[in-house]
Order: C-alpha cells, then structure tokens, then sequence
C-alpha cells in the first residue's frame, strides 16, 4: 500500500517556478544508448524496459518520425557532448547547458521534446561518470535513469529523496514511486496536466 498523499504528489510534480506540469509518453518509446560497453548497454535496456512494462506503456523498434526517440549518453566530461554531432539541434540551448551544468558539477541531466499535445516525444537522458556514479553499480543508475525519464518530475522531485528502495543487495524502485507511474499511466488520465488537481486524480488511482 502506497503512503503518497495528494500534497507529496503535487510536489512530485510541481517545478521550482511554482507550475504543476505532468507529462507522461504518448508514443512507444525506442532507445539508443552511447558510451557504454555491451553488458552496461543490456543493463541499460533492461531497466527501461521493466520500468515501461510497470507503466503499462509501450516499446517499439523505430518511430516513424524520429527513428529512436529516447537517446541516453554516458560520458566523463560535459564538454563532450559539445562534440557530438548534430545534439545541438535536438537539444535547444546545448552549450549554455552544459556551461550550467558543469559550473553545478552536476552527474546527471535529462532533456525532453513534446507532441503537440504536450505528451513526450523523445528524451535525451546525461549521465556524467563522476566519482559518484562511478561507485553506484550499473544496474542502480540503469533503473534510476529509467525511473526518471518516464513522466515529467519536477526539477526538484527527488532532490531529497531517491526513487529507489533496496531489497537485499539489489536496487528497486520505491512502492511508492512504482505505485505513482503506473498511476500516471491510466488511460482515462490525460497526457498532459497542469492544473494541481490532477494529483487528486493520481492520488486516486496509487495503490
């Protein structure tokens, strides 16, 4: 049984600007994974596969429109993504990002586009292998970059609290995180939200 009450859930998704704003996929997600070696690359897969099932979503091959739409990049340093090719016409504001990002020191980054109306189209999920990440197990960052790239969080949403569980060695998704996206996946609600309210609705559905 979840523990989420509405307010937990409005500030899961309400943005440090003060807008509520929930976005959930509204086509098959299809991944491409740079950077890593092919054990990682499963565990990569892997995980956004488990984490699409949950969701009651869906996985594809191709997108008709964009070939992959979901692109997940490991790297050392942030000045790379600089140099590679086209990202900053996927990416809007590329260069001052990764300036932000590096002046933050910041390991993590996920960027996202959207239909028109305003479901996910495709994702662009940063992993930087600091020191930090380094020293988590693939399998742990595989499933946390999945866990996050599934709805629209807020940029603060687990900037106190991971939306991982342990059981024994192994890294879960929280119950309650794992409660809230399959919730956020029920057809009846809409693609996109805005309006606080729609944790009400979520806080119906968590179980």
């Amino acid at each position: 049984m979840t523990t989420l009450s509405p307010e937990t859930i409005t500030r899961l998704f309400t943005r440090a600007d003060g807008q509520y704003l929930f976005a959930r996929w509204g086509r098959p997600i299809v991944p491409i994974v740079f950077g890593t070696d092919d054990a990682t690359l499963a565990t990569v897969k892997g995980a956004i596969e488990a984490v699409v099932l949950l969701a009651g979503h869906r996985m594809a091959e191709h997108d008709p429109e964009l070939g992959v739409n979901l692109m997940v990049f490991f790297f050392r340093e942030w000045d790379e993504l600089l140099a590679v090719p086209d990202l900053d016409r996927m990416v809007e504001g590329l260069a001052p990002t990764v300036a932000r990002l590096k002046a933050a020191k910041a390991n993590q980054y996920r960027a996202f586009r959207f239909d028109a109306d305003g479901a996910i189209k495709a994702a662009f999920v940063f992993v930087r292998m600091d020191d930090a990440m380094s020293a988590l197990p693939a399998a742990d960052i595989a499933l946390l970059q999945a866990a996050q790239v599934i709805l629209l969080w807020s940029d603060t949403a687990f900037a106190d609290r991971s939306p991982l569980a342990r059981a024994g060695d192994t890294a879960v998704l929280h119950p309650d995180i794992a409660a809230l996206i399959a919730a956020g996946y029920d057809r009846v609600l809409p693609a996109l939200a805005t309006d606080p309210s729609h944790a009400l609705r979520l806080a119906a559905r968590v179980r």
